[in-house]
C-alpha cells in the first residue's frame, strides 16, 4: 500500500511519521508546496517540535517515510490520499471571522481528481465543517474520468500539541466516518486495517461521515468551555478571596465533572480551539440555530476577556502607566512542549502591551524570534520593532525590568533562581503568573509583587 498526504503542518507530518513508523510495509509520502518546510522535515531540525517526535521521523524517514514537494508523483502513486491542509477562520468576504477557509481543501480535490490514475480513497484529516465531504465528492467526480472512483472519509485528529507523539502512539480513540454503501464501507475497513497495526480495533469508532466531521468540532468546542468556565470562576476567586486551584480541584474529584481542562490560565490558544467554536457558532446560525450560536461564541467571548484582563491588571498594578517600562514575558508558545504559536495568549498580551509603549523582553526555549515578531505585528525598521527584544536567556531577559510575566507553563519556569532574577530587576519588583507555575510563597518571601489567575 502506498499512502501520501498532502500537507506536512502540525498534524500531518506527526500523523503520517507515526503510520510509516508503526507500519513499516506501507510507503507514506507527505506532500507539501513549501519548500522550505519540506527541507526541514528532511533536515536535522525539523520544522515542529514534539517530544519524541525526532525519534519517529528519523527511524522512518528514507525507508518507507518521505518529504516532496512533488505532489503529482505522490497522488498518482496513492492507494489512500489523506488531506492535511490547513483550514483558517476567512478573513476576508461572506461569513468573515466564522466560517473556515476552504480554499485550500477545494485545490486538494482538484489536484487529486486531475492526477490519480487509480481509484483511490480521499480521507479528510483536516478538521472541516459538516457537509465538505459533500463537496469533496463533487469536485472529485466532476473532475475526474468514469472509471476512476473516489471514496471520502472522515478521520478528525484528537492531537494535543506537545503530547502529539504519546496520542498518535496510544490514542483515546480513532474516528472514522464514510458512507453507509458498500464501497463506504469498503474504504472504512481499508483504513481500519492500517490503524489496527497498532491501535485495538475496540478503539476504533465508526461513524457516518457527517458525524464524524461534527464530532471533532463538538471535542474541541467542549473542552475549550471547560477551560472558559473555570476561568470566569478565576475572576470571581480573585474578588471574593478563594483560591481557583481548591475549586477546580474539589469539583474535579466529582467523577461526573472530573479534574481534565480545569486549570485556570491567562487563556487557551493554539489552532484548533477558537477556529473551531467559530466555525460551530457558523454552522449554528446557517442552520437557523442562533440561541445556540449565541452559547459557544460565549465561549471564545470568556477567553478573548481573560486575556485582556490579564495585560489590564499588569498595566493597572504598574502604577496604570507601562510607558517606557521593561516587561520580561517568559514564554510565547501557546503551551509548552511546542513551538506553535497560534491564538497564543502572550501575542495578545504582548500586543495590548506595547500599545501602552511598554518594552518588551522575551525569552522562550523553542520560538523563533522571526515568528515573535511577526506574531506582534513588528516589522523590521518599524516603531514597534523598536520596543521588542527577544533574549535566548531568561535572566538576560529579566535584568533590568520593571515586571515579569509568565505566558507560557514550561516547565523551566518552576526552577529558575527567582532570587537571582530579583536582584536585577527595578523595584518594586512584580512577578504576573498567568499559568500558575511558579512557588507563588517563595516569590513574596523573596520580595516580589505577585499576581497570580484565580487567587
Amino acid at each position: 500500500m502506498k499512502i501520501c498526504c498532502l500537507g506536512a503542518g502540525y498534524v500531518g507530518g506527526p500523523t503520517m511519521a507515526m503510520i510509516a513508523y508503526k507500519c513499516p510495509e506501507i510507503t507514506v509520502t507527505v506532500a507539501d508546496i513549501n519548500v522550505s518546510r519540506i527541507a526541514a522535515w528532511n533536515s536535522d531540525e525539523l520544522p515542529v517540535f514534539e517530544p519524541g517526535l525526532d525519534d519517529v521521523v528519523k527511524s522512518a524517514r528514507g525507508k518507507n517515510l518521505f518529504f516532496t514537494t512533488d505532489k503529482i508523483t505522490a497522488i498518482k502513486e496513492a492507494d489512500i490520499v489523506f488531506v492535511s491542509v490547513g483550514t483558517p477562520t476567512k478573513s476576508y468576504g461572506m461569513n468573515k471571522g466564522q466560517a473556515a477557509d476552504l480554499m485550500y481543501v477545494e485545490l486538494c480535490a482538484r489536484d487529486i481528481a486531475e492526477h490519480a490514475e487509480h481509484s483511490t480513497i480521499v480521507v479528510e484529516k483536516s478538521t472541516l465543517p459538516v457537509k465538505t465531504a459533500e463537496s469533496l465528492k463533487s469536485v472529485l467526480n466532476a473532475n475526474s474520468s468514469d472509471d476512476i472512483k473516489f471514496q471520502v472519509l472522515s478521520n478528525p485528529e484528537f492531537l494535543a500539541e506537545g503530547t502529539a507523539v504519546e496520542d498518535l502512539s496510544d490514542p483515546d480513540r480513532v474516528l472514522i466516518g464514510g458512507d453507509e454503501s458498500p464501497e463506504g464501507q469498503e474504504a472504512m475497513a481499508t483504513l481500519v486495517d492500517v490503524y489496527a497495526n497498532w491501535i485495538s480495533r475496540e478503539k476504533i469508532i465508526i461513524t457516518n461521515l457527517w458525524s464524524s466531521e461534527l464530532s471533532k468540532l463538538v471535542a474541541n468546542a467542549f473542552l475549550a468551555q471547560r477551560i472558559s468556565s473555570i476561568n470566569s470562576i478565576s475572576a470571581l476567586c480573585e474578588e471574593t478571596g478563594a483560591n481557583v486551584n481548591e475549586v477546580a480541584f474539589a469539583i474535579g474529584t466529582d467523577s461526573r465533572i472530573g479534574p481534565k481542562f480545569l486549570k485556570a490560565s491567562v487563556g487557551f490558544g493554539g489552532s484548533c480551539f477558537q477556529k473551531d467554536i467559530l466555525n460551530l457558532v457558523y454552522l449554528c446560525n446557517h442552520f437557523g440555530l442562533p440561541e445556540v450560536a449565541d452559547y459557544w461564541k460565549q465561549v471564545i467571548d470568556m477567553n478573548d476577556w481573560q486575556k485582556h484582563r490579564f495585560s489590564k491588571r499588569i498595566i493597572t498594578s504598574l502604577f496604570n502607566t507601562v510607558n517606557g517600562k521593561r516587561i520580561a514575558m517568559f514564554g510565547f508558545a501557546f503551551k509548552k512542549n511546542t513551538n506553535d504559536t497560534r491564538e497564543s495568549p502572550a501575542t495578545y498580551v504582548g500586543r495590548d502591551l506595547l500599545e501602552e509603549q511598554a518594552k518588551l523582553t522575551i525569552f522562550d526555549p523553542k520560538v523563533s524570534p522571526s515568528q515573535m515578531y511577526f506574531d506582534l505585528q513588528a516589522d523590521e525598521g518599524s516603531d514597534r520593532r523598536e520596543l521588542i527584544e527577544v533574549s535566548t536567556d531568561p535572566y538576560e531577559a529579566a535584568k533590568g525590568a520593571h515586571a515579569l510575566a509568565i505566558l507560557t507553563e514550561w516547565d523551566l519556569f518552576a526552577s529558575l533562581d527567582y532570587q537571582k532574577i530579583y536582584d536585577s530587576m527595578m523595584k518594586p519588583a512584580f512577578v504576573f503568573d498567568g499559568r500558575n507555575v511558579a512557588d507563588h510563597k517563595k516569590l513574596s518571601e523573596i520580595g516580589f509583587t505577585v499576581y497570580s489567575i484565580g487567587r
